[in-house]
């Protein structure tokens, strides 16, 4: 069986650590994964510079739907900019019409910003009407990947359309899937699905621990923390290069 690789998404620098220190490939860096994961900050980014595996940062200004007006678009270019100074792979990045197709003059505009780097198209290719005419625009624009979960809430759920959108894609783009991958439903995924990589939060809930922290409104009463644990178990599950 061929490799399967595990990209894991962090928004923090506990979040990276554990990460790499439970064997992730690459890492998805981000902002406010809460939100869906918004672009991480400039200190964020220039520690993930250094890490062992490649790291591809979230450009995604707020948090909400995927249709941006001109002032986020100039945004979102300054924040590739700034992925590109920061020394990271690739960015992960899309934009959505109002009817829900992909914004493809927008993204041509992105890609182009990101000239030499890496490119994933986000879950945005979830709220499209027709998953087809996306995945033929995503090839056209260049990208490496798209992350999806087949339009459904998690990926085991969409699992039927992913197989067709990877029937389609025929090796011309990678397509990974995302949300809801973990140790547990990670094996009967890939039983059903021809893929190279998979995307996972592997984090675990906590209480936060000081209540005035709450109550002052500088935390959720439960956050998410990525597990070098988890990271390890979901890596365990999937075919690995010497196989």
């Amino acid at each position: 069986m061929k490799p399967v690789l595990l990209e894991v998404c962090v928004d923090d620098a506990a979040g990276l650590a554990a990460a790499i220190e439970g064997g992730a490939d690459r890492i998805e860096l981000c902002s406010a994964l809460g939100l869906g994961g918004l672009t991480p900050s400039a200190g964020l980014m220039a520690l993930a510079a250094s890490a062992p595996v490649p790291v591809y940062a979230m450009i995604r200004p707020r948090p909400g739907n995927f249709v941006f007006d001109e002032n986020e678009v100039a945004m979102m270019c300054v924040e590739i900019d700034a992925v590109r100074a920061a020394g990271l792979v690739g960015v992960v990045l899309g934009a959505n019409l109002a009817d829900g197709r992909l914004d493809v003059a927008t993204l041509e505009r992105l890609v182009r910003q990101a000239a030499g780097l890496g490119l994933t198209l986000h879950r945005a290719f979830d709220l499209v009407p027709d998953f087809s005419e996306a995945l033929e625009s995503a090839v056209g624009l260049g990208f490496e990947r798209i992350l999806t979960s087949g339009g459904a809430k998690t990926a085991p759920d969409g699992a039927g359309q992913l197989a067709d959108i990877v029937a389609q894609a025929s090796g011309r783009i990678s397509i990974m899937p995302g949300s809801g991958v973990t140790q547990t439903t990670v094996s009967d995924l890939l039983a059903r699905l021809a893929v190279s990589e998979v995307h996972s939060s592997c984090s675990i809930g906590e209480p936060a621990e000081e209540s005035r922290v709450v109550s002052l409104g500088f935390a959720p009463a439960v956050t998410r923390r990525t597990s070098a644990a988890v990271v390890a178990a979901l890596k365990a599950q999937l075919p690995n290069r010497t196989d």
